[in-house]
């Protein structure tokens, strides 16, 4: 089999499980079943006899799987033997049918519970114990009481070399169904607990992604790159290349292989205004050592049960790092981003920008919609096919007046309302400025009529950036600030 026709076959095979994933780093997840939950507890259906049409495992079932999950953290058997125990459990996991294995959260989330009599007394005499010698104990009597037999239970499942990828999983199956079944949710957030400690980046992996790197881990990246789709084996290595392109993920020790998240950069010398140029297989390479600006293009986190995990600031510190070890002259370090909620903002929000416009451009948009004032469903009708407008049009100007009061002041409880420029002033990156026609994909017109972002990652200001975010003002650049409207 050749080259071309080997990635042919594992890009459809692919396909079918693709995770996509934002380019601010938080999985969107799969499509996945949901199963409903039943109507009935499992303390009530532990206590009958008859199976119920919305039930999935019978009674007897139930008990049977239940003593096994118990037995997992008997008091009388050792952490190894309660991990084997607990990888038993996994592998009838794994064959069950999703309604099944709602079972099994339901278990866990209803029989697993802290003692409430010990946590109330405990909560108590340490409330009494404020402000006294005797305080100290009271709050290790009760950290103690708040560690439920749920926290041990999972904590015996990633004994087994296999659990953390059993537990990262489980954690992905559930978290669609939080909303339709709420008794799930002391079970996810203790999941989400022990992934904040267990993959904190102080146990992460560095390490470099290049065309030598093994095909299977070639092949994740394929899998789940949904930023910029991979289209062609010449496109992958073309990613890879050893020359302009680097490509860093963070891994896991238990999770061998499987990248956590990784980040795709390119080596120019200029900040970049479009991603066609980046993904040009036929574009002249900058020489390493003459670039003065590293641009991040895409940043995909890959495991959907790691969500509400953060280190892509992490990641972008370290691989920081790395590349000014490496290649000294770089100065500046951007992205350059999709603006992926743009589109949907504008179609609720157009309406209240008009009354910011000044009388000049007011009259002037109302003539090129035929509507004076403007309306907001003629200005998007009209700016729907944006790339077709020419530099001087009011038209476009407005659209970029709108992406940067977008970006740079829109803020939805008191974050940033975009999902990605969430993710990069989190960071501490500013908004430093607007591309038009940056990606003239079906996807990034659909997005965001083709306009793409770049933030700025001045090393020097995180801190202050972040700080600023807190306070509830976001970092733009002069250029970015120059295209605000009066304030209303």
């Amino acid at each position: 089999m050749s080259a071309t026709e080997w990635f042919q076959a594992r890009l459809r095979m692919g396909e079918s499980s693709k995770v996509p994933v934002a380019s601010n780093g938080a999985t969107k997840g799969p499509a996945r079943h949901t199963p409903k939950p039943s109507a009935r507890t499992t303390a009530e259906r532990l206590q009958a006899t008859l199976r119920k049409a919305d039930e999935a495992l019978s009674p007897r079932t139930l008990r049977r799987v239940l003593a096994e999950l118990q037995a997992v953290i008997d008091p009388r058997v050792s952490e190894v033997e309660g991990g084997r125990r607990a990888h038993a459990i996994a592998q009838a996991y794994a064959g069950a049918s999703p309604e099944e294995r709602r079972d099994y959260w339901a278990l866990m989330s209803e029989h697993f519970a802290a003692d409430a009599g010990k946590l109330k007394s405990a909560r108590d005499q340490h409330q009494s114990a404020v402000g006294t010698p005797d305080e100290g104990q009271a709050e290790l009597r009760l950290r103690r009481a708040l560690v439920s037999p749920r926290m041990r239970l999972l904590q015996r499942f990633a004994v087994e070399p296999g659990g953390m990828r059993f537990l990262v999983d489980l954690r992905a199956d559930l978290l669609p169904c939080l909303k339709s079944d709420k008794r799930l949710l002391a079970l996810e957030a203790e999941l989400e607990h022990l992934f904040s400690t267990w993959f904190d980046v102080a146990f992460l992996e560095l390490r470099r992604i290049d065309w030598n790197s093994p095909a299977s881990l070639i092949e994740k990246l394929i899998r789940y790159e949904a930023v910029h789709d991979i289209k062609s084996w010449s496109d992958v290595k073309n990613r890879l290349d050893d020359s302009d392109r680097r490509c860093y993920g963070f891994f896991h020790p238990r999770l061998p292989n499987e990248p956590l998240i990784f980040v795709e950069v390119a080596l120019v010398d200029r900040i970049s205004e479009g991603i066609m140029p980046l993904l040009d297989e036929a574009a002249v390479p900058v020489q390493p050592a003459k670039a003065t600006t590293a641009i991040f293009y895409s940043i995909s986190n890959t495991q959907t049960g790691l969500r509400g995990v953060s280190f892509g600031d992490s990641l972008i510190k370290r691989v920081v790092e790395t590349l000014q070890d490496e290649l000294p002259r770089l100065k500046t370090f951007a992205t350059l981003s999709p603006i992926p909620g743009l589109r949907a903002w504008l179609a609720k929000n157009a309406g209240e920008l008009l009354p910011r416009l000044d009388e000049k451009r007011e009259a002037e948009l109302g003539r090129l919609v035929g509507s004076v004032p403007p309306t907001a469903e003629r200005l998007l009708a009209a700016v729907d096919a944006a790339t077709e407008l020419d530099a001087k049009s009011p038209l476009r100007q407005w659209l970029l007046q709108a992406t940067a009061e977008y970006l740079g002041r829109t803020l939805v409880d008191g974050t940033p309302a975009d999902p990605v420029a969430r993710f990069h002033l989190g960071n501490g990156a500013r908004v430093e400025r607007l591309n038009w026609a940056g990606d003239p994909s079906a996807k990034g017109l659909k997005q965001s009529y083709g306009l793409m972002v770049n933030y700025l990652y001045d090393l020097k200001r995180l801190d202050r950036h972040r700080a600023w975010l807190a306070e509830g003002k976001i970092a733009v650049s002069g250029d970015i600030e120059g295209l605000f409207l009066k304030k209303g």
